[in-house]
């Protein structure tokens, strides 16, 4: 028997030759490069839990956050109030943006949507003795003051109807006026509001973006409420002026810096971050604000952002993330930093945005063709606008934002604080830079199998638990997507305004529960007995608190609080249809110009 068992088990099957075997196995190499090839550029996708939770938990960590606000603003009250801000570890004061109480001003809507009528109350009175004259000599930064002060005043407006608040809107407006005085309509940096004919830093003629495109939404709604075309028409020129400028070598998207006498752009560098967010941001909200009427504004922003589509957008290597990064171009060759800021977090909420109310796919039905946008571009800037012709447009925007605003969210939960450094490079491996336009395409081609690149749910980076000196750390984070270029977190609000507008647009919870791992950590690491301050080494177990904040204490309660807030509420109390945020997180109600209106001001 034992000798028929072995005859039988040696013997060849009929019909399977060496053919056969030399098949199976090449079939099997095959399956195994395409495997690891695939792999290294989609991932199997792991499978994440988000719990819905009760309305009642989500009240109470709305409820959370509204204390959170009342601490820092009780502790503003007792130890900085009039001035512009608290020091929350000395409680001493500064006065960096003018001396006109800019927390106050900053936080009246936050404190309006949040029914704090008692600190509402405390702060008028403070508002309304405000001499925007004061101080004497003193340069007011233009932008700075636009977002927050007039922002701030106009929003508390439109919340409450109270014609103080527009009045003194409507005379610091006035006072800024000398900052147009240039050939080109664009602003200064800085205007002297107690000397008209008086402009300190008047010898500059350049403008950082950011800083002379950020104003049409605060000038048009003051127009409208005040009934003045000089407002009007300080928003209406810039926008022409931007419309009509050529771009042809920026692939037309704005660079960031400007001649502000010339109305020309002064350089090549291409960002959505630093000197460069909120004038992109402004192109999409001007257009909505105004009813939808603003197709100069609609039209900058598909050429804007279908350029930073193809290409700003990478993809990393480790994980697959997605992240937005900046470039400068130099006659045919372009150099990309893989810089990815905090700053640039804002921009997946305005995809997200954009994708919830625009008619994407369907552009024609307002008069819009996506690809002849890109007409009067070179060629290697046109083959771009063709590429985007092959996707659906809504769906590549809001996968994009929802890849960009998970990498956001990732620089926070990878750090051992729970809070995000604010600034990150990327690592290119060895596969080199992956863009993501050509990663998308390659999914495309592959039959569009799992999620798209960069947008599949990915965990947080663990690095080695047995790696305990500092060399062993450095050496262990060679394996992690960055490296931090800087440590520090400075209470900013963009990946919670991105997060918040992900969840009211999507209906994707797992936003709120992201939003709240960062309020956790805000409230475990950056909290103080009278405020919150700025973090710095927030890849340690052991961060370290700054006393020294500026700009960050004011935009903590106008912005990161009032999103967080609004994340957890379930009334959605500021509808996105309704009203559109400044970039100071000040919302102003969308509103239509009347027939006359458009003779007066538009014609």
């Amino acid at each position: 028997m034992t000798k028929y068992l072995t005859r039988i088990s040696i013997r060849p099957r009929r019909g399977v030759t060496i053919r056969h075997v030399a098949f199976v196995l090449a079939f099997s190499a095959a399956l195994w490069t395409l495997y690891h090839s695939y792999l290294a550029l989609f991932p199997q996708e792991h499978v994440f839990f988000w719990p819905p939770e009760t309305p009642e938990i989500w009240a109470d960590r709305a409820a959370q956050v509204k204390n959170a606000f009342l601490h820092a603003y009780h502790g503003y009250e007792r130890h900085a109030f009039p001035h512009d801000e608290l020091r929350p570890i000395s409680n001493t004061t500064i006065d960096n943006f003018n001396g006109w109480g800019v927390t106050a001003v900053d936080s009246l809507d936050t404190m309006l949507l949040m029914r704090l009528e008692d600190e509402y109350a405390r702060a008028i009175p403070m508002i309304t003795a405000t001499n925007f004259s004061l101080p004497a000599n003193t340069n007011v930064p233009f932008f700075e003051t636009v977002i927050r002060y007039l922002g701030g005043l106009l929003s508390a407006y439109a919340l409450s109807m109270d014609n103080i608040l527009r009045d003194k809107a409507d005379e610091l407006a006035v006072k800024l006026s000398p900052a147009f005085n240039t050939s080109s309509g664009f602003p200064r940096f800085g205007v002297d509001t107690h000397n008209s004919r008086r402009s300190l830093r008047s010898q500059l003629t350049s403008g950082v973006l950011a800083e002379i495109a950020s104003f049409q939404m605060e000038y048009a709604y003051l127009g409208k409420i005040t009934g003045k075309k000089a407002h009007v028409d300080r928003a209406t020129t810039v926008t022409n002026l931007f419309h009509n400028t050529n771009l042809s070598l920026s692939g037309g998207m704005y660079p960031t810096h400007w001649d502000i006498h010339g109305g020309k752009p002064s350089d090549l560098r291409l960002s959505v971050g630093g000197a460069a967010d909120s004038a992109h941001e402004y192109t999409l909200k001007q257009f909505l604000l105004t009813a939808r009427s603003d197709r100069a504004s609609l039209e900058t922003y598909l050429r804007f952002t279908t350029h930073v589509i193809n290409h700003l957008l990478y993809v990393s290597s480790q994980r697959q993330l997605l992240y937005v990064t900046d470039a400068t171009i130099n006659g045919n060759r372009t150099a990309t930093s893989h810089t990815f800021e905090h700053l640039s977090c804002f921009f997946p909420g305005l995809l997200a945005l954009g994708a919830h109310l625009l008619p994407l796919n369907n552009l024609e039905t307002i008069g819009i063709n996506i690809t002849q946008l890109g007409d009067d571009l070179p060629p290697k800037y046109r083959h771009g606008y063709e590429a985007l012709a092959g996707f659906d447009l809504a769906d590549l925007h809001i996968w994009a934002a929802e890849g960009i605003a998970q990498m956001c969210y990732l620089s926070y939960a990878d750090q051992p604080s729970g809070l995000g450094p604010d600034v990150l490079t990327m690592r290119i491996g060895k596969p080199g830079e992956i863009r993501w336009i050509d990663a998308m395409q390659k999914w495309k081609a592959s039959g569009q199998l799992g999620s798209p690149p960069g947008v599949g749910d990915k965990h947080p980076w663990v690095g080695n638990p047995k790696a305990k000196t500092v060399r062993e750390k450095q050496i262990d984070t060679i394996t992690r997507d960055y490296t931090i270029r800087n440590t520090a977190y400075y209470l900013r609000p963009e990946a919670v305004e991105s997060f918040y507008i992900l969840w009211r647009t999507t209906g994707d919870v797992k936003w709120r529960h992201r939003g709240w791992s960062v309020f956790q950590a805000i409230e475990r690491v950056a909290k103080t007995p009278s405020g919150y301050a700025s973090v710095d080494r927030v890849n340690s177990a052991d961060p370290i608190l700054h006393d020294s904040m500026p700009r960050s204490v004011n935009y903590f309660l106008a912005e990161t609080l009032k999103y967080l807030y609004l994340l957890f509420l379930d009334d959605d109390i500021v509808p996105l249809e309704k009203w559109v945020f400044n970039t100071e997180a000040h919302p102003l109600p969308v509103f239509a110009w009347t027939e006359s209106e458009k003779e007066i001001y538009l014609s």
